[in-house]
């Protein structure tokens, strides 16, 4: 079984307090253009939020699961501990909920490429990774979970034996690598809007 995992609990403060995952590209937020992406790819999609008010504001979505962080204000490493303790599958998808345009071929991809490695992990270089776009074992997380001191994901990753795809070898599925786009600011969804020629919404 194959799960996903989107982390939405930021608190936003580079998009002026806005949530950016129902931010709207081509008329459809960004949650509902990722859900859609790894809805065919996994067995389960799992949100986590920080706390059960933000969970509400996903109660329309179908086929999710919303769960909140169990351990308050840890940022990502929080979240990914609440989803691993929930997860079902094995293998889990990660995502960042401020990619919109993840492709659904290399989620696939990467769920194929870890083998009997802890982490399939996407690399521009040696010091650029991708580990919220990366696949991992739920196993070998719990395992680093249980006692972590760091909240850091590098480090987090530096302790798995993780396999590291180069982003070239993606290029087939999406040759201009946009599954790694993330919006951070709203003037950077103001360019991709005035770019694709749609409104800002």
């Amino acid at each position: 079984m194959k799960s996903a995992v989107v982390l939405a609990g930021g608190e936003a403060r580079r998009a002026n307090g806005q949530e950016k995952y129902f931010f709207t590209y081509q008329g459809r937020t960004f949650i509902e253009r990722l859900l859609e992406s790894l809805s065919g790819v996994v067995d389960e999609i799992l949100v986590v939020a920080r706390n059960q008010d933000q969970c509400a504001r996903f109660q329309a979505m179908n086929n999710i699961t919303c769960i909140s962080d169990i351990r308050q204000g840890l940022g990502p490493i929080g979240g990914l501990h609440a989803a691993t303790l929930a997860a079902k599958g094995e293998l889990l998808f990660v995502s960042a909920c401020d990619m919109p345009f993840v492709d659904p071929r290399v989620v696939s991809y990467l769920f194929g490429a870890i083998g009997d490695y802890d982490a399939a992990i996407p690399r521009w270089n040696e010091q650029m990774i991708e580990p919220l776009h990366a696949v991992y074992r739920r196993s070998a997380l719990l395992l680093y979970l249980e006692s972590h001191t760091s909240l850091s994901l590098r480090t987090m990753v530096r302790t798995l034996n993780a396999r590291y795809i180069p982003v070239e070898d993606l290029q087939g599925f999406d040759p201009s690598l946009k599954t790694f786009t993330n919006i951070n600011k709203l003037e950077e969804l103001e360019h991709l809007n005035h770019v694709s020629g749609k409104k800002v919404d």
